[in-house]
């Protein structure tokens, strides 16, 4: 499956969260990205629209028929 950036950003995130040694840095440093990851599954839901509205702009169909089941096609996203 494609992975759009916000989904990049949310994986490389997540890795550096998962890695981050267990000193008093690391458990700051952790906290700081999980309110990242936090905003960027809030960004995920702004960029899913603006795919959604994309896809609709240049279909000439009714708009909405596909473009939810495009997007869960193509970036089948696990969302919160």
């Amino acid at each position: 499956m494609k992975q759009t950036a916000i989904q990049q950003a949310i994986v490389m995130v997540r890795n550096r969260i998962d890695s981050q040694i267990d000193t008093l840095m690391g458990k700051h440093t952790t906290h700081h990205l999980q309110q990242v990851e936090r905003e960027l599954y809030e960004l995920l839901e702004v960029e899913k629209e603006q795919i959604i509205d994309a896809y609709n702009y240049g279909q000439q169909i009714p708009p909405f028929e596909y473009a939810e089941q495009y997007y869960k096609e193509t970036f089948n996203t696990n969302e919160k």
